[in-house]
């Protein structure tokens, strides 16, 4: 959809309007503002998104601005690392700034809101504090120090800058109103004592302002048009106001604080604190262990800015709190994937395949395409000899009529190769198949549903593979306040697996990414050496939880609701979902159009050729129709289908299509 046609969010509304109101385009500015104590993780680019993003769109600077406040839990590698994630976006800023360049200035204007009687000293107890502060519903109590003179305050206020005093002993708060509906306002604390070390000035303060003091007065310092933030800081904007009444200049920019729904996703924690405790007990690696929301987490995984920036594109600018479905993140990538990662072979699960009648010694190296969605990327060779290895799951000495794959009477096409015949097999002392003998064919007539794919030993470069599941089982792990999220853990999150590999990837780089056929798309971790290929799983092919979802769902319901289904409801195929599912497609919105793909793709498993192929003939009008029929073809096809005459001619109808998706769907096959 183009900019021109794209209809604007709430905040880019916002904006027109004060443009319309006669503020000038060059006044406008803009700032992402993490607090460096921790990784950022995936909800954090939203927020980048929309301030970066706003900063393309009207041409206008965005501020890096870290919150630096807290020496206690901020760090000069948070600070590094949140530099090296924005630019790894794809986002430039404008200014590196940090809060703690305006220490100086937010002391004075402190010592001038002292002096206009408007901040106090108080020397309680943070306990009694909290007691004094009243309930949404009661009022609070004035402290007892609330009515120090200027002059004692005053005192007070430089001898805990220049550190007389324990932490504890006394905080600066602002004088407002303790019966204030908002609790914000019942005389926040602006300032409190901290001797600690601090990441950029040392120990040159061992007072530290209050984030609500200092975000909007830095937010005016370096004259932010527009403060953009996330639905918990609406509650705030009344302090934040208050403070910039008490500093702002009439012929000065005044910010204007504008919130956002923060982005939550399903089987997944956003809580920084909660992420470090994972880190801490060494559930996980690090911050960048590829189990982790981190970005430096996604990007060890393999995932790609493109893919982070669509999904924040289609989950979109919202003013309500929603838990987005990690599904449609790992669809983002996946979409991504199959335009830029090469194909190539690799093997998880090796059982040995031996072609008796090729000659022993013999090899060739047999011309195999990279990546069928980019005609640039050319061809590779790839070695074939008698010895194979292939998926375990890729044979059955007996199957039924949807096992497509290899069996004791039914031939398979290798990929890039020969078709071949199983014949027989060995087996171990405990019953189980080690190896398959079989023959191969030249002849270009035989007819064969299946293409597998394949590594010749010979040739094989052993690689470790990293497979990994989510790192929770509950879709929402941190919402149960019973129960420590620490519960929901998946003991089965990592699976390293030994593989085999085409010799091509002998030479691949770190963060090098590729589909491995028919598995998944995978993507080389920094553990690689020149000895040891190591791969991370950035997803597979499709949504292995979609149908496990669907499985729960349909087993919550009552036992009286599932009887009546099954007697008074037949059991509906899969493909008839799937055309159901293709009559609407046209008609959704983006965002639900990638999860019904999804969707369709998952049903497209229980589907067979001879179920699909009538809906080749669909009329071109009926694009929803066709589209539905082409991905759920795609599936079969990386199921295994080979590909004959009939499916040629329908992708060709496809791609000869007036209908830009029913294209795009095409040209993936």
């Amino acid at each position: 959809m183009s900019e021109e046609t794209r209809s604007l969010n709430f905040i880019e509304h916002i904006i027109e309007e004060d443009l319309a109101k006669g503020m000038s385009k060059k006044d406008l500015r803009f700032r992402f503002p993490p607090e460096p104590n921790g990784y950022l993780h995936i909800g954090h680019t939203k927020a980048i998104g929309i301030s970066f993003g706003l900063g393309e769109k009207y041409n206008a600077p965005v501020n890096l601005r870290f919150d630096d406040t807290n020496p206690i839990k901020e760090e000069q590698e948070y600070v590094d690392a949140i530099k090296e994630d924005v630019a790894w976006l794809g986002y430039t800023w404008e200014n590196e700034v940090y809060s703690s360049d305006y220490f100086q200035q937010l002391y004075d204007w402190a010592v001038q809101l002292i002096k206009e009687g408007k901040a106090y000293v108080d020397s309680q107890s943070s306990e009694a504090m909290a007691e004094q502060k009243g309930t949404p519903t009661q009022p609070g109590v004035d402290s007892p120090y609330r009515n120090r003179s200027v002059e004692e305050n005053l005192d007070l206020f430089e001898r805990m800058k220049n550190g007389e005093f324990d932490e504890g002993t006394h905080v600066l708060r602002a004088k407002i109103d303790m019966g204030h509906t908002n609790m914000l306002m019942r005389d926040p604390i602006m300032y409190r004592i901290l001797k600690k070390h601090h990441h950029r000035t040392g120990y040159d303060w061992c007072i530290y302002p209050m984030y609500d003091w200092t975000h909007g007065e830095s937010d005016y310092i370096e004259s932010i048009s527009h403060s953009l933030c996330s639905l918990e800081f609406k509650p705030h904007r009344e302090l934040y106001d208050w403070f910039l009444d008490q500093v702002v200049e009439p012929d000065k920019l005044r910010p204007k604080q504008r919130e956002f729904a923060r982005l939550n996703l399903s089987y997944t924690i956003m809580s920084k604190r909660k992420l470090l405790r994972l880190v801490e007990e060494n559930i996980v690696s690090g911050w960048d262990d590829p189990r982790m929301p981190t970005i430096s987490g996604l990007r060890r995984r393999g995932y790609t800015p493109n893919a982070i920036k669509k999904f924040i594109e289609t989950v979109g600018v919202a003013k309500r709190d929603n838990v987005i479905d990690v599904a449609l993140l790992e669809f983002c990538i996946r979409e991504d994937l199959n335009k830029t990662a090469p194909r190539v072979m690799a093997v998880l699960d090796p059982i040995k395949l031996i072609i008796t009648n090729y000659p022993e010694g013999k090899e060739e190296w047999l011309d195999a395409e990279n990546n069928q969605e980019d005609e640039s990327a050319g061809f590779r060779k790839v070695p074939f000899s008698r010895e194979l290895y292939i998926e375990r799951d890729d044979f059955k000495e007996q199957a039924g009529s949807k096992f497509f794959r290899l069996t004791l009477d039914q031939e398979v096409r290798l990929k890039n190769a020969y078709i071949v015949k199983a014949e027989s097999v060995v087996k171990d002392d405990a019953g189980h198949i080690v190896e398959i003998h079989g023959t191969y064919s030249e002849d270009p007539t035989i007819k064969v549903k299946s293409t597998i794919h394949w590594v010749s030993v010979r040739h094989a470069v052993k690689a470790e593979v990293r497979e990994y599941d989510r790192l929770f089982m509950h879709e929402s792990p941190d919402t149960h306040p019973e129960k420590d999220f620490m519960e929901f853990l998946n003991p089965e999150s990592l699976k390293i697996i030994d593989a085999y590999v085409e010799p091509s990837l002998q030479d691949a780089k770190v963060n090098d990414r590729f589909q491995f056929q028919r598995l998944g798309y995978f993507s080389v971790d920094k553990d690689s050496t020149s000895e040891q290929l190591v791969f991370n799983k950035t997803v597979g092919l499709r949504d292995s939880w979609a149908k496990e979802s669907r499985s729960k769902s349909a087993t919550s319901k009552k036992p009286e609701n599932q009887a009546k289904q099954k007697h008074n409801q037949p059991q509906r195929k899969a493909i008839d979902i799937i055309q159901q599912l293709g009559k609407k497609y046209t008609n959704l919105p983006e965002e639900k159009q990638l999860t019904t793909k999804a969707e369709i793709q998952e049903l497209a498993k229980n589907v067979t050729y001879d179920e699909l192929k009538p809906w080749f003939n669909t009329a071109a009008k009926k694009v929803g129709t066709r589209i539905a029929t082409m991905i759920t073809l795609g599936v079969l096809l990386e199921q295994g289908l080979d590909r004959n005459e009939d499916v040629d001619a329908f992708i060709a109808s496809g791609l000869e299509d007036k209908n830009e998706a029913l294209v795009t769907v095409a040209k993936g096959l």
